[in-house]
């Protein structure tokens, strides 16, 4: 199989992949309504002072997403509500996820105090002060 198919292949087989998580949110298919509908990216950054964790939550209201530490990492959990034209709207394209999101990411070993929460550019932007 020449490299073009395969590149033809895996880009179709993709497409595939991301037509039915949009199915499976549009029509809430879920095995559970606990059970969270996506997964936001993150970033952990550590400076010789705090750690930062940075989750991009585009649309979500960051006052109700419920932040956790436990077992040695952050747990950030909330729901990005779909708008509500998207109720009758014709849809051209929907990559925003929808619906309940959690999120767990491990931590740096150690322990931390004066844990802070800000909104900054459409990220949720968790700062651990280390304790030495």
């Amino acid at each position: 199989m020449a490299a073009r198919d395969v590149w033809m292949w895996s880009e179709a087989c993709e497409m595939l992949a991301r037509a039915e998580r949009l199915h499976r949110q549009a029509f809430g298919l879920h095995p559970s309504r606990r059970a969270p509908a996506w997964e936001p990216p993150a970033d952990v950054l550590e400076t010789t002072r705090e750690v930062l964790v940075i989750v991009a939550l585009p649309g979500v209201n960051t006052d109700a997403v419920e932040v956790a530490i436990d077992n040695g990492g952050l747990t950030v959990i909330g729901v990005r509500a779909a708008p509500a034209a998207l109720r009758d709207a014709v849809i051209h394209r929907l990559e925003l996820p929808q619906g309940r999101f959690e999120r767990h990411v491990e931590l740096p070993a150690g322990r931390y105090s004066n844990v802070r929460r800000t909104a900054v550019d459409g990220c949720l932007v968790i700062s651990l002060e280390k304790i030495p």
